[in-house]
This record gives structure tokens, sequence and C-alpha cells, in this order.
């Protein structure tokens, strides 16, 4: 079955390591060989600045993760850049969309010329935060919780002139109601239920509601600590994730954002890509055919701005 993964860190750990073959290998939790292998229709790769990088080079190090994208990820048999829906229809047999994301606005500082530049090289996600505070909002363990900034307003502006998705994931709660109210194509890549598991960076029923109500979707994320407050986590997590959004009225809201290579530890039968299969298998067992289909692919694919 076709798979819509909505985020992972392997443009880091490539950055990171220049040693690191994206064809294949073991040390990473997606290589080239196992979306093939697994069934992967439509990557987003983020481009994540470690927080130790120093400010003033943290633009310079998103840019070489761009370079990283074109130069090891699309050099790739069959990887095909996209950054609208007709790319996504247009994929053929055989071929994998990568689509190109930002995770968290700390490279741009307050300067939007850099925010457009990221735009024009082909980032089609953008999400405003990583954890913690910048110019644009707090994140959602910024202690002081605050809101979206002035600037912050300007580059939501921006994502919505360009028909960009406005990723919501990582925001502080305050920043993600400002959020709410101005973004045209809201989505949350990486994020799972507050209620479930009572982490910061999980939605509250409310913020799921309102994701719903803007036809948005939430990618359920495999981080252990952000699907249960138990010491290890199981697809059976994962479903659980599922059920509840679902209840909510969110059946046709939900996908998947793995935050594959952003994590140390990982879902008991579900730590790498190739392991896919295991939760299709397990999705098998308890919803319909069509449910699947949205869940894995269509949910995310059929809301990818035009």
């Amino acid at each position: 079955m076709k798979i819509f993964d909505a985020h992972c860190d392997v443009l880091m750990k490539l950055f990171l390591d220049p040693s690191i073959s994206f064809s294949q290998n073991e040390n990473l939790h997606i290589d080239y060989q196992s979306l093939i292998a697994a069934g992967s229709k439509v990557q987003c790769f983020a481009i994540y600045v470690p927080e130790d990088i120093h400010p003033d080079a943290r633009f310079a190090a998103a840019l070489g993760m761009v370079d990283i994208f074109y130069e090891k990820i699309l050099t790739m048999p069959g990887m095909k850049h996209v950054t609208c829906k007709k790319d996504i229809e247009g994929l053929r047999e055989g071929e994998i969309g990568a689509v190109l994301t930002l995770e968290g606005c700390d490279c741009i500082g307050d300067d939007l010329m850099k925010l457009k530049t990221l735009l024009r090289l082909g980032v089609s996600a953008v999400g405003l935060t990583w954890n913690f505070a910048n110019r644009v909002a707090d994140g959602a363990m910024e202690k002081r919780g605050a809101g979206l900034t002035a600037f912050g307003e300007q580059v939501v502006k921006e994502l919505n002139k360009q028909s960009v998705w406005c990723d919501v994931s990582h925001l502080s709660e305050a920043a993600f109601w400002d959020t709410i109210e101005i973004a045209e194509f809201p989505i949350a890549s990486h994020s799972n239920v507050y209620s479930i598991c009572r982490h910061p960076r999980n939605l509250k029923d409310a913020q799921i509601h309102a994701l719903i109500n803007k036809n948005s979707v939430i990618g359920i994320t495999f981080v252990p600590h952000f699907l249960t407050e138990k010491t290890r986590a199981s697809i059976r997590d994962v479903l659980s994730q599922i059920d509840y959004i679902a209840a909510m009225g969110g059946a046709t809201n939900i996908g998947l954002g793995s935050d594959f290579d952003g994590i140390d530890y990982t879902v008991y039968n579900l730590s790498s890509y190739k392991e896919y299969g295991n939760l299709i298998e397990e999705l098998h067992k308890h919803y319909p055919e069509d449910f699947i289909k949205g869940i894995l692919f269509k949910n995310f694919s059929s809301r990818f701005p035009v």
C-alpha cells in the first residue's frame, strides 16, 4: 500500500555526518532501499537545524540541508521533488515523491527574505517552531507559553499567499490558537493526543477539534513518549491514537508522521521505515480498507496545496 509520511529528520543526520550514504545504511531509520521495499509514495524531509548550531550559522546550515536534499535524495532513481498536489498525482509506478519541509523558523531569524528564499528552493511545509522560542512564536516546551509575534503573523500570511502548509506541531498552545485563526493551510505533521499521553508536545481535544474543523490532517507520530506514558510503546499505542481522533469525528483527518531519524527510541516492531509493514498488517486487523488507505496516504495527499 502507498505511504505518505509527513515527517523525518534524515537530512539532519546526513548534514551532521557527510559520510553517511542515504542509499542504504543500517544506522538510519529511513534510507532509499527501505523506502522502496516498504511502499513509500511520498516522504517529507525536514530541514531541522540543531539548537547547538550558532544562530549566525543556522541559515547556512539550512541551505546545506537543501543541498543535501538535491544532491543525495533527489539523485536516487525514481525520487521526484513534489511541490504541489499535481506533482503527487503525476507520480508514476515506482516513483517516490520527496517533499522538502522546514521544522522551526529559527534559521530565518526575523528576515522574511530568508523564508522566501527557502520557499523558492522548494520548501512546501513550514513548522513555525521547534520546542522553544524564536522570532516567530513560542514552542511547546517554552515555559513562557506566548503566542505568535508580529513577525510570526507575517510568516503565516506569507505561507497563505504562497499556498504552503503551515505546520503547527511543536507550537505552544497560545501560538497554536493564534496560528489556527489565520493559517489557510494548517497541518500537524507529527503530533499525538494529549488526553492519551500528557506530554506538552501533544494536542489537546480542543486543538484536535480545531484542526478537524479546518479540514486539516494530524500526523500520528511514532515518538514513544508521545504515544504512551508506559515504559515501552507498541503498535497498539499507535492504533489507540487513531481510534481517539476517529471517535472525535476525525476519521479522514488522520495521517502518519513517523519522526524517524529524529528519535533515539522507537516503537516495538516499528523501529525503522522497513517495519512499516508491521503497522499496515495491524491496521488491516482492525479497520476497513478505505480507512486504512486514508491514514496511510490519501488524507495527506488529497490536502496537499495546489
